[in-house]
């Protein structure tokens, strides 16, 4: 099988969550491989940043400011997004959350947070991706950036952040069983990573601190680590799709 990027260099890519850790990863490297990529966040000055620092690189970032746990900033981007840069080749809906802390502990208000913008909002912008993806012929790729969380739930301490993610690994075989009985050759990828280092989880300044102990004890991985393997999925044939990428570190 032979891995290649080349028949994406040109094409437009929309990453959610892009101002910081596994989006800001993804965002490198599809700028490397000559992408027009869209990174999509609420703190949009940090991507204009970075697109400066990109500059000069085979492809383009342009940096789209938005909460996409609103679904009318998720329509208005994507709007946005044709008019100024064309019909979307690639989703990658990295924008997540998660609050620590038991089920009886913690807040509703936070488990709808949480269950917002990590299905919802990821509902929302894979609907209006594959809109434009079908009325422009293109087979496209959507990437979802899943968690080992969302196939085995192996701690307590993160109430529904897992079912969230178990949420998602339903919704992309749902999504690609729907795609395949209409005949639609767009592609649907989970990637699952294991402990990442992010804001999230190492880099969490609000962590309690027998938390942070118990991280600092674990083989991590880093944002590059899950960039890689979201380029992996889309170097893949056209014919071929990946459908689960789970990546855990040793």
């Amino acid at each position: 099988m032979v891995l290649s990027m080349s028949r994406w260099a040109g094409k437009v890519a929309v990453v959610t969550g892009a101002s910081s850790g596994i989006g800001a990863a993804i965002v490198d490297q599809l700028v490397e491989n000559g992408l027009c990529v869209v990174g999509i966040a609420r703190r949009s000055e940090i991507v204009e940043q970075r697109a400066k620092q990109l500059a000069g690189k085979k492809g383009k970032l342009h940096a789209l400011k938005a909460d996409v746990s609103k679904e009318e900033d998720i329509v208005k981007a994507f709007k946005w997004i044709e008019k100024n840069c064309g019909p979307v080749h690639i989703l990658v809906n990295n924008a997540g959350t998660a609050s620590m802390g038991t089920l009886l502990e913690t807040a509703p208000e936070d488990w709808k947070k949480t269950l917002d913008l990590n299905i919802l909002s990821l509902c929302v912008a894979t609907k209006e991706a594959v809109k434009m993806m079908k009325a422009n012929k293109i087979n496209g790729h959507i990437i979802h950036i899943n968690s080992t969380f969302g196939h085995q739930i192996t701690t307590y301490n993160w109430n529904v952040y897992p079912a969230s993610k178990f949420a998602v690994t339903a919704l992309t075989e749902t999504l690609r069983q729907e795609l395949a009985a209409s005949g639609c050759k767009i592609r649907v990828t989970s990637v699952s990573p294991g402990l990442v280092a992010t804001g999230l989880t190492t880099m969490n300044k609000d962590a309690p601190a027998e938390v942070k102990a118990a991280l600092a004890k674990m083989p991590i991985l880093q944002a590059q680590d899950i960039a890689d393997g979201v380029v992996y999925a889309l170097s893949t044939p056209e014919h071929v799709q990946v459908h689960e990428l789970t990546i855990n570190p040793i």
